[in-house]
């Protein structure tokens, strides 16, 4: 086997299967449901994103962390409350409705632990776009976000470049779930989106590519560093095998980021 055919099977591994599909999709219908029924007039609309919309979320087997990102847009016709009040109307919903499940606040939404997946309720407001609570503001403010565009933007990413992104943000996402997440998934989404590819053809190519652009900023942690710095050398000791017409070896190598 060569890097680029261990690299291209395991990104085609790196998907949700059959199973896991049709039970993600039994499980918002039935949230649907009963967001419909609760709140009725109380929310504009309801609905999925995130990774799973852009497919790049990763099965439950490889990242114990996998979920559902499910968006509630409340109406404001009573006046714009902080994002805290809208939480509580989440988690006193699925206290109601799910009283068998694991349910958990987890900033800045309400964690919804099924047998399958977790579901992260994330409450919202729709002003001039959709607002969602912001991170800066420790959750207890709106920041506007944009989802139909961010999934636009990595779905041309993706087909101008050979259809080679979504399989490396998988295998980016897996390494980073083998080193105990020391970058967000999201941020390392978007890194990839922001990052021109150029002569690429090859999966192994845009892998190859990746790890030479990818750094940590000065002020991250050491062993954050030495996670980057590890991978990094491991690419390049693999290209030079390939280079010397070595592949078993440089596949070794590749293996060592992401067996």
């Amino acid at each position: 086997m060569s890097v680029n055919s261990h690299l291209t099977s395991l990104a085609s591994t790196l998907v949700l299967d059959d199973v896991e599909e049709l039970s993600i999709s039994t499980s918002i219908k039935t949230l649907s449901s009963r967001l419909n029924l609760y709140f009725d007039s109380m929310v504009t609309g309801h609905f999925q994103f995130g990774s799973s919309t852009r497919g790049t979320i990763l099965p439950r087997k490889v990242d114990k962390y996998s979920d559902i990102d499910y968006m509630v847009v409340f109406k404001t016709s009573d006046g714009q409350k902080k994002p805290q009040t809208y939480l509580d109307r989440l988690r006193h919903f699925v206290e109601l409705k799910y009283s068998r499940s694991e349910i958990c606040q987890s900033h800045p939404t309400i964690v919804l632990s099924l047998n399958h997946i977790n579901f992260e309720l994330v409450p919202a407001i729709y002003y001039s776009g959709y607002q969602i609570p912001s991170p800066a503001s420790s959750w207890l403010e709106w920041t506007t976000t944009d989802p139909v565009a961010t999934n636009q933007l990595l779905q041309a990413h993706n087909k101008n470049n050979n259809y080679q992104i979504k399989p490396l943000v998988r295998l980016v996402k897996y390494w980073n779930t083998l080193n105990d997440y020391p970058f967000t998934s999201f941020s390392l989404e978007q890194y990839i989106v922001s990052r021109p590819f150029f002569q690429c053809s090859l999966l192994k190519d845009y892998f190859y590519e990746f790890w030479s652009g990818f750094n940590c900023s000065y002020n991250d942690a050491q062993y954050k560093k030495n996670i980057v710095n590890s991978a990094k050398n491991h690419a390049i000791k693999a290209k030079e095998y390939e280079n010397n017409n070595m592949p078993m070896n440089a596949e070794l190598e590749i293996r060592k980021i992401v067996p």
